[in-house]
């Protein structure tokens, strides 16, 4: 018995080293353990901050950029009021071009009318001057002739006073001789009538002189007059070439300016248009960052498909037959696509115009008019508000961002009469747009 005992107590003594031993090596596989446990969230620590910070650097990228792009908003509607004003100026020059050339088209009418008048009054100068020539030469011819009566008087003077001194010598010799006396008295007569005579023609010559006198003098104030008319249709000519002048170049200084608003105008519709090429663009982004959570959403439900740019369902997903009252399933589709866009949303900067088109179709299945609608126009329309009512009250959407149109049955997808062409024309389509 007393082996046994020995046995067992030596095998109790060559056990415990082994445990020992085993115990030493599950520490160390323990501690080895702990040190890759260590090692490791020691790295993923290191690389999740560097993600972090990286997302830091991002979204401050972000917030730069939508803060960069709210200002380039604002510069291009700065812009765009600059270009209205530009189109204003530009139609104000261009109205002022106008009546320039009214007026240079006028200065030059009142030019060619006074040269015509001044061509006219040059005329008539001529004329008068040749007619006051003539006068002249009547003139001369009267006063010769009239020296020459002054001539024949003075000669019939001097018979008078030789008549005269034979009268005196007459009557001298009268009592002696009576012959010779009345032969004397005879002369006397026939002098004295001489002389009368030679004084009426004297008279008449002087009146045709006085005449000619005041004609030479009508003449020569006519000829003054028209010489003043004449002057001044100079000086109005030569006015109305500086005029024109004048206005031709107004008239280039404005055909200058109005080239070069426009082609400032035609620079901010460029910018402008480059603008709205890039709100374009991002709007696109989004849209297709919507579309593609959309799809992943959507992917596999029954009722709902992508068309183009657009989310179609089904209206028997949504509506009952001939109703516009949501269903509930329909009010669950809605609002899964709703929190999704939402989510979207909150990352669009609000300065890019954008809503969410709910359109309403209908299948060419005409309607009784007995019941709510009278016809399907009516029907697509209260189905798109329906949804739009919808996604305001019981989800918060905001109503800017939506608008509601019915096609009724006038823009179907599909062709033909048949219940499969139908039920995929009676549909609902969302579409993310601007606005």
């Amino acid at each position: 018995m007393a082996l046994p005992r020995r046995g067992g107590a030596r095998f109790s003594t060559n056990v415990w080293p082994g445990f020992v031993d085993a115990m030493g090596a599950l520490l160390m596989v323990l501690i080895f353990v702990l040190s890759i446990f260590m090692i490791v969230q020691s790295m993923l620590r290191d690389t999740i901050t560097s993600k972090e910070n990286e997302l830091t650097a991002l979204t401050q990228q972000v917030d730069g950029l939508s803060q960069a792009l709210s200002l380039e908003r604002a510069r291009a509607k700065d812009l765009a009021g600059q270009l209205d004003a530009a189109g204003q100026k530009i139609t104000d020059f261009e109205a002022q071009v106008a009546s320039l050339i009214a007026a240079r088209d006028a200065a030059k009418a009142d030019a060619d009318a006074s040269a015509a008048a001044l061509k006219l009054d040059k005329a008539t100068i001529e004329e008068l001057r040749a007619k006051l020539k003539s006068s002249g030469d009547e003139v001369a011819a009267m006063t010769l002739a009239l020296e020459a009566e002054r001539q024949k008087a003075a000669e019939t003077l001097t018979l008078l006073a030789a008549a005269e001194a034979s009268e005196a010598e007459l009557k001298q010799q009268l009592a002696t001789q009576m012959t010779e006396a009345e032969k004397a008295a005879a002369l006397r007569a026939v002098a004295e009538k001489a002389l009368a005579d030679q004084t009426q023609l004297s008279d008449r010559n002087a009146e045709k002189v006085a005449l000619l006198n005041a004609q030479i003098a009508a003449l020569r104030n006519q000829l003054g007059e028209l010489q003043s008319v004449l002057d001044a249709a100079q000086a109005r000519d030569a006015a109305s070439k500086v005029q024109v002048e004048t206005l031709g170049a107004q008239l280039n200084a404005a055909l200058a300016q109005t080239a070069a608003e426009q082609k400032r105008r035609a620079e901010l519709e460029a910018e402008a248009r480059k603008k709205a090429e890039a709100e374009a663009q991002d709007l696109a982004k989004y849209r297709s960052e919507f579309f593609g959570r959309m799809s992943q959403l959507l992917q596999g439900r029954e009722g709902v498909r992508i068309v183009g740019d657009r989310f179609v369902f089904s209206s028997e997903v949504l509506f009952q037959l001939g109703s516009a009252d949501l269903s509930e399933e329909g009010k669950a589709q809605i609002a899964r696509v709703a929190e999704t866009f939402r989510e979207l949303a909150s990352d669009i900067p609000p300065t890019i115009s954008w809503i969410l088109e709910v359109d309403g179709f209908t299948d060419d299945t005409p309607l009784s008019g007995q019941g709510a609608f009278r016809d399907n126009w009516e029907l697509s329309q209260a189905r798109a508000l329906s949804v739009v009512r919808y996604l305001i009250d019981d989800l918060g959407f905001p109503p800017r961002r939506l608008a509601a149109t019915g096609f009724g049955q006038y823009q179907p997808v599909v062709g033909g009469t048949s219940e499969s062409a139908r039920a995929q024309n009676r549909r609902i389509e969302l579409k993310l747009t601007e606005r």
